[in-house]
């Protein structure tokens, strides 16, 4: 069963479309990114799939049902935007979230508890919404929307504002959902984060999908003609005729070769003036793909 299906949806707003006869489904137990520019119709079609908006045409089933109704219930939505109470402490904005999705105050209480304990923020528990990070706001967000254990789990940019290391926490607490079946579906300007999580994805530009699919699937599209570099030494091989792009982060160069282009032979001029550390032939990344994409360089 798929978990979502967008089927032509399409949604305005007075002149504007936001999101244009836009198809796309995720498997049930999945993790699915959903990626464009800013402006490009991913959070209005998350509202759409969580009922808050309706759109003009088209349909949106959650667990083989129509978008609303009973399979709300199976939903966990982390909105974009923060929308905490900022005179509440902690534990009683959890209490209250969990019992608005069900949950009686005990049990709201105990899995409150059990998430603020495994994201690392139990100091939090008693303070005030407002006397927290944006980070740790985050964080009580992201909880908020696990409490009633979903099976569908929504998430509008989820590591917005979060450090590096609360950024892996997160990611690993949505991995270790992935392994208990539950279906993710989220939005996020990192494509890092992406490649790592991530089994299909889709990117969205001016509210029309441009590339969908499986992961492994979209990038053995392109060609292997990516070379990372780590050298010490000269940089003028960085010049090589075999060479269409090269950027140089002292000693670490990304090099992009023109079509066809000899790695051996850039190897050897490398070689030539450098100690060379490291030679890599690799795919193009996620982020590579987006900016071609979106950019109109597609054929790069």
């Amino acid at each position: 069963m798929e978990a979502i299906e967008v089927r032509e949806v399409t949604k305005t707003f007075g002149s504007v479309t936001a999101v244009d006869d836009l198809t796309l489904t995720v498997p049930q137990g999945s993790v699915y990114g959903f990626i464009g520019p800013n402006g490009s119709g991913k959070t209005t079609t998350m509202r759409m799939i969580v009922n808050i908006f309706y759109p003009d045409r088209g349909a949106i089933r959650v667990f083989g049902q129509d978008a609303g109704g009973e399979s709300s219930k199976e939903i966990g939505y982390l909105p974009e935007e923060r929308g905490l109470y900022k005179k509440m402490n902690v534990l009683d904005q959890l209490i209250f979230l969990g019992r608005l999705h069900g949950l009686t105050a005990s049990e709201a209480n105990t899995t409150s508890r059990y998430w603020c304990e495994k994201l690392q923020i139990t100091e939090a528990i008693p303070k005030k919404t407002e006397d927290l990070s944006k980070g740790m706001q985050q964080k009580i967000q992201f909880i908020a929307s696990l409490l009633h254990d979903p099976e569908l789990i929504i998430m509008d940019e989820p590591f917005s504002g979060l450090d590096p290391v609360n950024a892996a926490l997160l990611m690993d607490t949505l991995a270790d959902l992935r392994t208990q079946g539950k279906t993710i579906l989220f939005s996020t300007h990192r494509m890092d984060q992406v490649e790592k999580l991530c089994d299909s994805i889709c990117l969205v530009d001016k509210g029309a999908a441009v590339l969908a699919g499986r992961m492994r699937e979209i990038k053995s599209r392109y060609e292997r003609n990516h070379v990372v570099v780590e050298f010490e030494g000269s940089d003028k091989f960085l010049s090589s005729a075999e060479i269409a792009e090269a950027k140089n982060f002292s000693g670490h160069a990304e090099i992009r070769l023109k079509p066809h282009g000899d790695a051996q032979k850039l190897l050897q001029e490398a070689s030539a003036g450098a100690t060379i550390y490291r030679f890599e032939l690799v795919e193009p990344s996620l982020e590579e793909i987006f900016i071609w994409t979106v950019g109109g360089k597609a054929d790069a």
